[in-house]
């Protein structure tokens, strides 16, 4: 049995990422007994590593709860689908990320290009000049 400070510890959070999920109701908050210290087991130190390691490929926490929700091994399915929607979304970022590369790239060439010109083409593209 780990103290929450302990399941902070192993889980490689703070204590206030273990309250956090808490409150989100992500992990059960086990009821404190009269000698004062909630104890967590292993499957809350299992669960709050699965919410991290979702976190780190960019699910949030709502897309969290629904994959914790899953988690008995017969919705395999669902879970697909799950991260079919987070992988378009992904993507669409990317491509606009591209996009706005690509017209930073643009400016900035053109900043390069216009030594000694009173008007910087960057700010007065930004002005919409």
């Amino acid at each position: 049995m780990l103290t929450i400070a302990r399941l902070a510890t192993a889980a490689g959070v703070n204590v206030e990422t273990i309250r956090f999920y808490q409150r989100k109701t992500l992990i059960h908050q086990p009821p404190r007994p009269t000698s004062g210290a909630r104890h967590y087991g292993e499957s809350d130190l299992a669960r709050v590593r699965f919410i991290k390691a979702a976190q780190r490929i960019g699910f949030s926490l709502e897309e969290i709860r629904q994959l914790l929700q899953l988690d008995d091994g017969t919705h395999c399915d669902e879970a697909r689908i799950i991260a079919e929607h987070k992988l378009a979304d992904i993507q669409s970022r990317m491509a606009d990320l591209r996009r706005i590369e690509a017209a930073l790239t643009g400016l900035v060439d053109q900043c390069c290009a216009a030594k000694g010109s009173v008007t910087c083409p960057l700010i007065a593209t930004l002005h919409g000049n």
